[in-house]
């Protein structure tokens, strides 16, 4: 299923793609998409049920806001040179073991807001990602098998950075990280079940129609379900989180000088195979 949000900001409603595109209206059968659906069998067979009897009412989806797939994410664990191409063009090696930082889950908008270039910044970078969506509590998962049983579906997800304050100010990436607006998702949350091999997905990524990024998570690091395993040996993940699994070669930061960073009215578009595709406009905070 491709579940997603749609609304305004704060008062989006629960929604479903079909399978001819439609976009149908979930709000009479659960109450949001968030942990406590994702975690909830009979409610995810209500709407399975519910969209082959073709009981779903019809959205119009002109002029429509899309939201993030996920309601009140707990946390957004982030996993760092993920992808061997993008470890090298940065001159780091590939890390021994995953690389783990976190975004705060309010850095999380819809795939097609408007992020903000901070104040002061001209190093603001772009990476597709993808993202992992928990669907049942993970603690000390003790195999990829059990790993890949916890995960409720997967997204695309833009982890935009401002280089500068991750690398030249000090402390821990988390500077660089964490600026409003810097975690588009979605558009779609793809239930798991859909996406046979998470590790034969191509990611793509533009800025102002030239392509920067072409990469595949075949060339991850650590696989999916290596990253959600090695992850629960370190905090227990709860339906809802999400965890950005790296991006590939192409980011400005690994370019020659002069570096093309982000500047307010670029136009960014990012998009993972049969996960759907991201629109944003660059503006001034």
């Amino acid at each position: 299923m491709k579940l997603l949000r749609v609304g305004t900001t704060g008062a989006e409603r629960p929604a479903l793609l079909d399978a001819e595109g439609v976009l149908r209206d979930l709000s009479a059968v659960v109450p949001d998409i968030d942990g406590a659906l994702l975690a909830d069998d009979a409610a995810l067979g209500r709407i399975r049920t519910a969209a082959e009897a073709g009981e779903l009412p019809v959205l119009d989806a002109d002029g429509l806001r899309v939201g993030p797939p996920v309601a009140r994410i707990g946390k957004v664990v982030c996993i760092g040179l993920n992808y061997h191409d993008h470890a090298k063009e940065t001159g780091a090696e590939p890390p021994a073991e995953p690389v783990i930082f976190f975004k705060a889950a309010d850095t999380v908008v819809g795939p097609y807001d408007t992020v903000l270039v901070p104040r002061g910044s001209v190093k603001t970078d772009w990476e597709v990602e993808l993202a992992v969506v928990i669907g049942r509590t993970a603690r000390y998962l003790g195999s990829h098998e059990e790993a890949l049983a916890h995960v409720a579906g997967y997204a695309v997800a833009h982890d935009v950075s401002e280089r500068e304050f991750q690398i030249e100010r000090g402390g821990t990436w988390d500077k660089g990280k964490n600026c409003e607006t810097f975690n588009p998702l979605g558009p779609w949350l793809v239930t798991a079940d859909e996406v046979a091999d998470p590790q034969g997905l191509g990611l793509k990524l533009w800025v102002n129609g030239e392509l920067r990024q072409d990469g595949s998570t075949s060339d991850q690091i650590f696989t999916v379900a290596e990253v959600v395993r090695y992850v629960s040996q370190f905090m227990t993940l709860y339906p809802g989180d999400v965890i950005n699994t790296g991006t590939p070669a192409g980011v400005a930061l690994g370019m020659p000088e002069p570096k093309p960073f982000l500047r307010a009215g670029d136009v960014v578009e990012l998009e993972i195979e049969g996960l759907g595709r991201q629109r944003q406009e660059f503006k001034p905070a």
